[in-house]
């Protein structure tokens, strides 16, 4: 193994860490943030808690999502 094949290997590794620690980082952000909302709209009209309920967990879905697509991404990268 050359010292070019190797750098490609290690700057892939890297790549692949980098993108799932940003995909881990939205996702949580997302959640937070769904999360920030949906209190606040429930301490604004508790009687919509259901409906509110709901949509706050259908966005952290698919903020969650979005941060699954990111790790299998960052797998891609580190495999090409």
């Amino acid at each position: 193994m050359d010292l070019s094949s190797m750098v490609m290997h290690l700057s892939g590794l890297g790549l692949g860490a980098i993108g799932f620690g940003l995909a881990a980082i939205g996702g949580g952000i997302g959640v937070g943030l769904a999360g920030h909302g949906a209190m606040g709209a429930v301490a604004r009209q508790p009687e919509l808690y259901g409906r509110i309920f709901t949509l706050f967990i259908m966005s952290a879905a698919m903020s969650e999502a979005l941060a699954l697509l990111g790790f299998v991404l960052a797998f891609i990268a580190m495999a090409v």
